[in-house]
Parts: structure tokens; sequence; C-alpha cells
């Protein structure tokens, strides 16, 4: 990659268009509050608790999950180290690929791109088949008519795409809200499984190393690193905040502590609700509905009426969040030349990334049509979208986003070691190597256990097709960049630039309207 390269992005005002065209995403729309509200929602922390939980006790039998959280918070606060200050360097939409580019070459940041991509698109897709099996379960329980899962799916998709046309405050001031009661009404169930505990009492055996064992750890690894995800998208908002270098590092570790803390603190209330010897047995008989069952019980018909009611709206916030966070990278792609320049241009009314939003929702149409179809689970089974298009695409997801840290964690140390800085940085580069060896080892992990992650027989294709798409979309972006380097070097040399590609252009062609 050229050592020349400027590593602090401006936003004047002659780079906001190009040929004609709105090419910067607006800015000053967020602060701290909004910012953080927008990546916790991705968390879905009433889905993390509701459907994460149960199926990581019930299907991998790994009691330590409240200890798995911790450990996990602060793996992922090493890696917040190096990555938040990458962020006060380098201020892009594409995030992830971006970072990676300016660390390991432009080559390494086409690859990253498409992961990203097939990644987030995937976790965003797969929580319309959770969303769809709990509106279809309230539409038989309170109304008795039958509707077909993949009804409200699709019209969440609709709803998405639409709103992802819409201005960022505005997504931001809805994610927020549904986020607030989300987690007041989690609180209200822990302190309620602790005033009325199970039979074994306030247990704190979840805490005990010796509970993380068995042949589900490493899915078990993943499945909870998956309700991590958001945190890393601060990034991807740089150029929509104020004081980027500030805000976005700021956020990070403020959603990856709370995050931690969070789950941490909910996993154990539900060990301490049905007691740490009966959890792995409770969760795999009641699955997703293991949270209502235990509310009911102490709270009474009508808070798990409004949990179920909250339990839609947050699986909803998480869709919006993802659906944005897609946008941005197709934004930032199609600005690079990585995809058609129409994906990097953003609505002249909003300043939304249009095109972006567009894609996703093509997406989601066409993967929530496919599963659908094709389904092979008996007809009318209403577990159906949560075995497969939940549980296959989060895991795909997950794995991408892991990988993808992993490989930012070394492109942070390449980034400083080649501007001179690495003595300066030293502590920030060990964390950072720290942080990349254990997301390696949790990548590997998951791999290796990919078939019992999605509950796949012994021996079945599913344990590497679906591993596979994040493989394949690395090979895909590595030969995509060493194309682009042989065949359109200017587009190769932008990669992981930003808004400065277009001011490169500027200086060759003149300033727009001269």
């Amino acid at each position: 990659m050229p050592t020349g390269r400027s590593t602090t992005l401006q936003e004047p005002a002659e780079i906001r268009t190009y040929k004609g065209q709105d090419r910067a995403l607006r800015a000053d729309r967020l602060g701290t509050a909004g910012l953080l509200l927008s990546v916790l929602a991705a968390s879905a922390p009433l889905m993390v608790v509701a459907g994460v939980m149960p199926t990581t006790f019930g299907l991998m039998g790994v009691v330590g999950q409240p200890l798995l959280f911790v450990i996990l918070g602060l793996v992922l606060a090493l890696f917040s180290v190096g990555y938040a200050e990458m962020s006060r360097h380098v201020h892009n939409a594409g995030a992830f690929y971006a970072y990676i580019a300016r660390g390991l070459g432009p080559t390494a940041g086409a690859a990253a791109s498409l992961v990203a991509l097939v990644a987030y698109s995937a976790m965003q897709v797969g929580v319309y088949g959770i969303l769809g099996f709990e509106i279809s379960g309230l539409f038989a329980t309170y109304l008795d008519i039958e509707l077909a899962w993949w009804i409200p799916a699709l019209l969440a998709v609709a709803v998405t795409g639409a709103l992802g046309w819409l201005k960022i405050d505005l997504n931001a001031k809805v994610l927020g809200v549904l986020l607030l009661i989300e987690c007041a009404l989690v609180v209200v169930f822990d302190a309620a499984a602790l005033a009325q505990p199970g039979p074994e009492g306030l247990s704190l055996h979840a805490f005990n190393p010796e509970t993380l064992s068995g042949a589900g750890l490493g899915t078990a690894l993943c499945f909870c690193i998956a309700a991590f995800v958001g945190f890393e998208q601060s990034p991807v908002y740089a150029e929509e905040t104020s004081k980027p270098h500030i805000v976005v590092s700021r956020v990070m570790f403020l959603a990856v502590g709370f995050v931690a803390l969070f789950f941490a603190f909910s996993a154990w209330s539900l060990t301490v609700a049905t007691g740490p010897g009966e959890v792995v047995k409770t969760s795999a008989e009641a699955g997703p509905g293991l949270l209502f069952q235990l509310t009911e019980a102490r709270l009474g018909t009508a808070f798990t009426d409004v949990l179920h009611v909250l339990f839609v709206t947050g699986m909803f916030a998480a869709m919006l969040s993802f659906h944005n966070v897609v946008a941005r990278y197709a934004f930032a792609m199609g600005r690079e030349g990585l995809l058609p320049a129409a994906f990097g241009r953003t609505n002249a009314g909003t300043g939304a990334p249009a095109t972006g939003s567009l894609l996703q929702t093509g997406i989601a149409t066409v993967v929530v049509l496919a599963f659908a179809v094709t389904d092979d689970l008996p007809v009318g089974d209403p577990t159906a979208p949560v075995l497969h298009l939940f549980t296959w695409m989060g895991s795909v997801g997950a794995l991408g986003v892991t990988l993808l840290m992993a490989t930012a964690s070394v492109a942070v140390i390449a980034f400083f070691v080649r501007r001179g800085t690495a003595g300066a940085q030293v502590w920030r580069l060990v964390a950072a190597a720290a942080a990349g060896l254990a997301l390696l080892a949790i990548a590997a992990y998951t791999v290796k256990d990919f078939g019992v992650l999605v509950g796949a027989e012994k021996g079945s294709a599913l344990s590497w097709v679906l591993p596979g798409i994040i493989g394949a979309a690395v090979v895909a972006g590595l030969l995509y960049g060493v194309f682009l380097r042989r065949s359109r070097p200017e587009v190769h040399a932008r990669i992981g630039l930003g808004n400065e590609a277009f001011r490169l252009d500027q200086v060759a062609e003149g300033t727009p309207g001269d």
C-alpha cells in the first residue's frame, strides 16, 4: 500500500459533492447518547435474554454462560483499545474494511469489505426468522389466527427498508426508546428472579470456571460473542458524529462494558430462577419460551404480555440497526469503486445511503422467501424459522464478524508500525495482539463445532457449507482486490480512503463545477 497516504480525514464543503451527486454522509447528526443507543440496539437485549441465552444453556449445555460474558467482555475491551485508537485516525463508513485496508493494504481491504457485507447482512436477515415466529405466535395466542411466519417477516423487511431512507437522527430516537424499555423490563425480571430464586437459592455456581467445559463450549463462545455485536459498529457512523475522534471511542468502551455486565447479570438471573443444576434441562425443554415462563410465574400474565410485545419491538430495533450498518458499508464501497457508483450516493432529501438500503432490503426479501419455500421441517412447524433462518444466518454472521475483529487487530498493529509510531502506542498494540489471538481461537472453535452450532447431524454438509459462505467471501474479495490492482489501479489505490478518494479525483480532474 502506498506509504504516502494521509491518515486524517477532513470533510471540507467542496468534497461533499462529486460530479453533481451527494457523496458524503451528513455530519453532526449523532452525539454520544444517540450513537450509543444506535449501536446498543443491535445487541437486542431482550432477544439475547429470551433467545440466545436459553439456546446456549439448552443446546450447548454450558452452565457458565454468565462467566463467558465476563471473559468475552474483557477480550473485546482489549480489542477496543487498538480499534478505538485507529478510529481517531481513520473516519470511514466502511470501518472494518477501511481499517484493514489502511493497515494490511487495499487487497486485504477489498476482502474485508465483502466479508463485512455478507456477515452483517446474514445477521440482519436472520432476525427476521425469530421475529416472524414470535409475531405468528402472538396472533395465534391473542387473536386465534394462524399466520405463516414469513408474512410478518416480509412486512418487517418492507418497514425496515422504508425507515432506512429516513435520516439517522430519527432512527436513533426510535432505537433509543425501544432499547430503554427493553432494558428496564429485563432488569425487572432480574430483580424478580433474585427475589424469588429457584430451589438452589442465590447460587454463584454459574461463575465457577469448572462450568466452562464440554463439547458445546466453542459454539457457546460464538453465540455469546454474537450478543456483543453492535459495539464495533461505532466507527461506521464516524462521518455522522460530532467530534468523531472522541465520541466513537467513548461509545465503544461504554457499549462493551454495558453489554458484558448486563448480559452476565441477566444470564446469572436465569440460572438463579431455575437453579444451576436444572438450567440446561429447563432451557432445552422451554427454548425461547423460558424467559416468558419464568416471568409469568413471578410477575404475572400482564407483565409477560408486555414482554412479548417488547420482544418484537426489540428485534425490530436490532434489524433497523443492522440495516443501517449494511447500507453504510455499501455506501462506502460504492464511493470507493468496490461497488457500482450508485451505491456511493446518498438520498438528496435525507442524507441516507439510499441505494445501500435498497440492496439490503432486496437481499432480505430474497432470503426470507427462499427459507419460506424450501424449509424442510414439517409444514406448519412454528420453530422452523428459529431453527434455520435465525440460527443459520446468525451463526454465519457471528463467524464473519469475529474474523473481521481478529484481522482488524492485526491491521491496527501494522498501521502504527508503518507510521513509525509503534513505540508511542506499544501498550495499545500489545492489547490488540492479545485480543487478535483470542478472537482467532474463538473463530477456530466456531468452525470446528459449527455443526453443533446450527443443529446439524454428524457428517452433514451444513457443517462446512455454512462457514464456507464466509470463506468464499474471503477468497472472492481477495481475487477481486487482485483484479482491481491489475486492471483498475486507480480504484485499488482508493480502497479505504473514503472522502479522500474524491479529493484525489479533484486534483486530477479539477473541482466539480469549474
